[in-house]
């Protein structure tokens, strides 16, 4: 084999290798945004309807908008630009057509020094781009931007100028009405409004949307770690469009509008399956609608991850392990009741028990439970339905709420023939339960027969663990709040600040606070000599109970929570 002498070969010259850039699907795998049958759902899609992927990824609801531009902003290298930096006037620039904008995706954003920034829903588009260059005489610079933000800025002039009610001329004929309101319901910019309206839940973990009609326009709020935040007002020009868009998804009468209706939506949203539970009622100024969140994904069927503290635990634990007897959760709406028997069900051995629940609605369903939804329009009420799966045979029942005198009896007698009974009541302390049920009709020496136990629950926010801060309270406000009983004054406790992790509440998510009144002999003693609610308390305190102001103050000690937010839950723990 014959070489060439190293002294005269000629350098080869190599051409750096230039990365190749990722493909839009490459990058939203790589961030978690979708899975590989995702991709592989939305390029089937897209090999029979066309189109760009990224636009048929958000039609099928795998992913945001935001998240399909964010990563076209990266493989691209075109930077992003969000709604809050659009100008308030549009630039006026000579040549430039508002329907070529419209028709294209394009927003003027400011012209400086010969050079004019568009924010674009395509910012590859050359055609586009050449053709922007070509009527402005400027060089153009693309930034990418979300459709929806950018179509919202070319129409919010066209909106300020309409004038006058917008279905004052289909007074005369219903028919027409409601033909008109489906088709204001079926067109894109309502369809994505209600689509990002909707999808906002999952960045701000919200367990509410509210949507309610005012003079101005329809208000958009969010509930938020149990705290409504208001967010944007939909124009009065699409108030009845949105409306109209959400009644269509959960199935309901968009004729009907004086009143109330229930339905379902069950959607996805950025990769997570979402069921809202959605509620219209009938206001002065139009339909107000509340849509529940239900996150599977979400939703924690683990005891030890809802804020017990150990003993506390340690005690429902052994209560949920009697063979028979009723277990009472109560508190007020959202105190997350529901999902603490929930919690208990799941903890239960559905192999070796048969397990039956009766709610209204079901919120979630257990893998081997027979769950069954109450329909009070066909007669099938909680009394009703407890009746008949007695002749089902069950070990353990779940009632999703003892609302009237006949369901408590009926779940009294089924605790004595030797079922587990759990349900929840609307009391705001443990010891109101008792007095709740004597209020029912049930006798006192029935309650003492067959209820083992009662927890009394409360949600408080949790301080983020980013911004929160130490400090220590003046000794006043030390021994007034009750710390003193379970610390020396000087210890260092927390309290909110504000960053952008928690969006500046200083707060981020939430944690329980529980009372356990367990039915012991004194109790029991108490029960049948007709005492109340307060004496009742001070007896189960006296033998280690913790109120639920007590408990909170305990998550104050480890940094959970702050004494101000402990003292707006705990605040009226009355049942007078």
């Amino acid at each position: 084999m014959m070489t060439q002498p190293a002294d005269t070969a000629e350098p080869i010259l190599v051409e750096p290798i230039q990365p190749a850039r990722l493909r839009l699907g490459e990058l939203l795998l790589q961030a978690g945004k979708i899975n590989h049958r995702d991709l592989e759902r939305a390029l089937n899609a897209q090999h029979e309807m066309g189109g760009l992927l990224g636009k048929v990824l958000v039609q099928l609801g795998v992913v945001s908008e935001l998240d399909i531009s964010q990563a076209l902003s990266r493989q691209l290298n075109v930077p992003f630009v969000t709604a809050e930096e659009f100008p308030t006037l549009m630039p006026d620039v000579e040549g430039l057509l508002p329907d070529f904008l419209v028709s294209h995706n394009v927003f003027p954003l400011r012209v400086e020094d010969g050079r004019m920034d568009v924010a674009m829903a395509v910012p590859q588009d050359d055609f586009v781009l050449k053709a922007l260059q070509m009527v402005s005489g400027l060089e153009v610079r693309p930034f990418i931007g979300n459709v929806s933000d950018i179509e919202r800025a070319l129409t919010q002039p066209q909106q300020d100028a309409v004038d006058g009610d917008e279905f004052g001329a289909l007074d005369g004929d219903s028919g027409d009405f409601v033909e008109h309101l489906k088709d204001l319901a079926s067109e894109a910019p309502v369809i994505r409004l209600v689509n990002a309206i909707v999808g906002r839940v999952i960045d701000m973990r919200a367990s509410d949307i509210h949507l309610e009609p005012f003079d101005d326009g329809m208000h958009v709020r969010y509930r938020v770690d149990g705290v409504i935040h208001s967010s944007e007002i939909v124009p009065p020009k699409h108030s009845a469009a949105v409306g109209s868009r959400v009644k269509l998804l959960a199935h309901l009468d968009i004729a009907e509008r004086r009143l109330p209706q229930d339905g379902r939506i069950k959607t996805r949203v950025k990769g997570r399956e979402l069921d809202l539970r959605v509620s219209t009622v009938p206001t002065v100024h139009g339909e107000s609608i509340v849509m529940r969140v239900l996150d599977r994904a979400s939703v924690r069927f683990s005891l030890a991850d809802m804020g017990f503290a150990t003993d506390t635990l340690d005690k429902f634990n052994a209560l949920l392990a009697r063979p028979y007897g009723i277990m009472l959760v109560t508190g007020p709406t959202g105190s997350g009741k529901t999902t603490t028997l929930y919690a208990a069900l799941a903890k239960l051995d559905s192999e070796t028990q048969k397990i039956i629940t009766v709610e209204d609605p079901v919120e979630y369903q257990l893998e081997g439970i027979n769950q069954i939804q109450v329909h009070s329009q066909i007669n099938l009420t909680f009394a009703n339905a407890l009746r008949s799966i007695l002749r089902q045979d069950p070990d353990i029942i779940m009632i999703g709420e003892m609302r009237d005198g006949e369901t408590a009896q009926i779940a009294v007698q089924s605790a004595l023939t030797g079922h587990l009974v759990l349900s929840t009541l609307h009391t705001n302390t443990a010891a109101g339960a008792i007095i709740r049920l004597k209020d029912m009709g049930v006798e006192g020496y029935l309650i003492t027969s067959s209820v083992n136990g009662i927890l009394a629950q409360r949600l408080v926010r949790t301080l983020c663990g980013e911004c929160k801060e130490t400090y220590v309270p003046s000794e006043t406000e030390w021994t007034t709040s009750g710390l003193s009983r379970f610390a020396a004054h000087g210890t260092p406790i927390y309290r909110p600040v504000g960053c952008k992790q928690c969006r500046q509440t200083g707060f981020r998510g939430r944690t329980g606070i529980h009372e356990l009144l367990v039915l012991d002999e004194k109790v029991r003693s108490a029960i049948l000599q007709g005492k109340d609610a307060v004496e009742i308390n001070t007896i189960a305190a006296k033998d280690g109970m913790l109120s639920l102001h007590e408990d909170g103050l305990r998550k104050v000690l480890a940094g959970a929570t702050s004494l101000d937010e402990l003292a707006r839950v705990t605040q009226d723990q009355s049942d007078a």
